[in-house]
């Protein structure tokens, strides 16, 4: 493979399309960032830049205390290796433990100062840059029993991902980009709750999955996975000599959301005053006001994000990797 990445691959077909939007019309609310296959990707970059003890000693945790089988799981292992596969345990978790949702995100407000971020993980329900503070010291506890390490794993595999989708660090008093419907190549947005105003395609969502399927085309998560590593390992050194910084990462995200994910969109959409918001009937109606703006997705803006969903995977990958490597050097 040249060292140039290649051109992504586009998906065209009807069936291709149909099966994205299936996922899209039934994925819940707050859906984890990069959906499967991203999740996925970031662990499979990873193991390219753990060492060699770093990624025993994870094998050894997780084959330790392996994920119950009677957990239903949303995506398909596909015959990948325990890391990959534990990338998106959490978000199964999710349906009987519903208080690890607030774990995946943090709702920084768009225009927020960086001063915003504490008030923005309240500790009563926490949010994902203080759980991946805990599990890390869950990891580092000697007491710990085996399944607590393995979750705690899994944990962080699946929240280092979570960190770098930018709708997992801002909110528009829009659920981080849940409550902004889309018309999505096409496919017009759908009401699929009257009660609490929620509609299908929506920005979130695209982000989850759909941008995903288009940027990587066909191939294998792992033939994608290895092309992004390939692409960005340049770059590697400049991340790891930043070091491990959990704020700063959810901070770049955050201002990514702005300058990138909405700032890209082809309507612009007004910042809100912040305030809190549960579901998208909150905040005088919010998703029905903006659906009213007819924000149209096209390829043109699939090509306009790519460089930066490629580049947040590859850095996931990266920076999961210098967490595993600091807890066993």
């Amino acid at each position: 493979m040249s060292s140039k990445m290649r051109e992504p691959v586009r998906v065209r077909s009807a069936l291709g399309l149909l099966a994205v939007m299936v996922i899209l019309l039934f994925s819940p609310m707050r859906a984890g960032a990069w959906g499967c296959e991203g999740h996925q990707a970031v662990a499979l970059i990873a193991e390219r830049h753990m060492s060699a003890h770093a990624l025993e000693m994870a094998n050894k945790i997780l084959q330790g205390s392996p994920i119950d089988p009677a957990l239903p799981r949303f995506c398909a292992s596909q015959g990948l290796d325990r890391l990959a596969d534990s990338a998106t345990w959490a978000d199964d978790l999710r349906k009987d433990n519903p208080e690890t949702s607030a774990w995946h995100y943090i709702d920084i407000p768009r225009d927020a100062p960086r001063s915003a971020m504490a008030e923005s993980c309240p500790v009563s329900t926490g949010c994902v840059t203080l759980a991946i503070a805990h599990q890390i010291e869950v990891l580092r506890d000697d007491r710990a029993a085996p399944r607590a390490l393995a979750d705690a794993l899994r944990f962080i595999i699946h929240f280092v991902g979570d960190l770098h989708q930018p709708l997992h660090c801002a909110s528009n008093n829009d659920l981080g980009g849940n409550c902004v419907p889309i018309e999505f190549i096409g496919n017009a947005p759908v009401e699929k709750n009257p009660q609490y105003e929620s509609y299908t395609p929506n920005l979130h969502a695209i982000w989850d999955y759909a941008l995903i399927q288009r940027i990587k085309g066909p191939v294998s998560v792992e033939r994608w996975a290895a092309a992004l590593d390939q692409q960005f390992r340049p770059r590697a050194a400049a991340w790891q000599k930043a070091g491990v910084n959990v704020d700063d990462w959810a901070w770049e995200g955050h201002e990514l959301a702005d300058s990138v994910v909405y700032a890209k969109l082809p309507v612009a959409i007004p910042v809100e005053k912040p305030q809190v918001v549960k579901e998208c009937n909150d905040d005088n109606h919010v998703s029905t006001r903006l659906l009213k703006l007819h924000e149209q997705v096209s390829q043109k803006y699939v090509d306009a994000v790519a460089p930066t969903i490629n580049e947040q995977i590859a850095k996931a990958g990266v920076r999961l990797a210098m967490v595993l490597n600091q807890l066993w050097p």
